[in-house]
């Protein structure tokens, strides 16, 4: 197996993590949501700490895969390889500070729930900042995954590393998630933008898993060579 379709297979790969770990640790998360929530977290520590694990899987898939397609990008243009390797470490960036607010937040449910009335209002104040902390990062963690899309479709498109409808439909998806984070600022709860760019980054981890990178586009034939 050659290089370039070693690298497809791998970021194929962690397409479907980070996909599955998004998902699988916002299933976890219900206690957050929960009205009485200082007291719900501790509860349910550990499917608090499991959603956790998954978001720090997350992170990671999402830091891992511009690494892997920095050698092929950077045959179209040095400068869109850089830029997609910063939005998504970007990204990663706030995916991490999700993670660190909620095991944070699980600190200060422990502690109401041992100091108990008398210093409640300490901890709702302290709960309330860092549930914004979470809720803030899920939102403007839509910019840099929007632009990132943004550079890798149409780099895509231009190195004909995928079919070009793919492309297409993950340029959509990505300035669907620029919109959804500008919308969701201002109070708007419209998820079901991310729906496109859900899917196709389904359908391009299954394509990369079994066909691989166009393999008769030259510039990949160099990026072999540097890999």
């Amino acid at each position: 197996m050659d290089s370039t379709r070693k690298t497809a297979r791998i970021v194929g790969v962690l397409f479907i993590t980070a996909l599955a770990s998004s998902m699988l640790s916002g299933s976890f998360l219900g206690s957050v949501d929960d009205p009485d929530y200082l007291t719900a977290v501790s509860a349910n520590e550990s499917q608090l700490l499991i959603g956790v694990l998954f978001q720090l899987v997350l992170t990671a898939s999402v830091v891992a895969i511009p690494i892997m397609m920095y050698p092929i990008l950077k045959t179209h243009n040095v400068s869109s390889a850089i830029g997609y390797a910063s939005a998504r470490i970007f990204e990663g960036f706030f995916d991490a500070l999700m993670a660190i607010s909620l095991l944070l937040l699980l600190t200060i449910s422990w502690k109401f729930v041992e100091a108990g009335a008398p210093k409640a209002t300490y901890f709702q104040t302290s709960g309330a900042v860092l549930l914004a902390a979470f809720d803030w990062s899920s939102i403007v963690e839509n910019f840099p995954y929007g632009l990132g899309a943004l550079i890798f479709y149409y780099s895509s498109y231009r190195l004909d590393l995928i079919p070009r409808w793919l492309s297409g439909w993950g340029l959509i998806g990505g300035t669907l998630m620029i919109v959804m984070g500008l919308l969701r600022m201002f109070g708007n709860s419209v998820i079901f933008l991310a729906i496109p760019i859900i899917l196709n980054e389904l359908v391009l981890a299954i394509w990369l898993i079994v066909k691989g990178f166009n393999s008769s586009v030259n510039a990949l034939d160099s990026a072999k060579m540097e890999l």
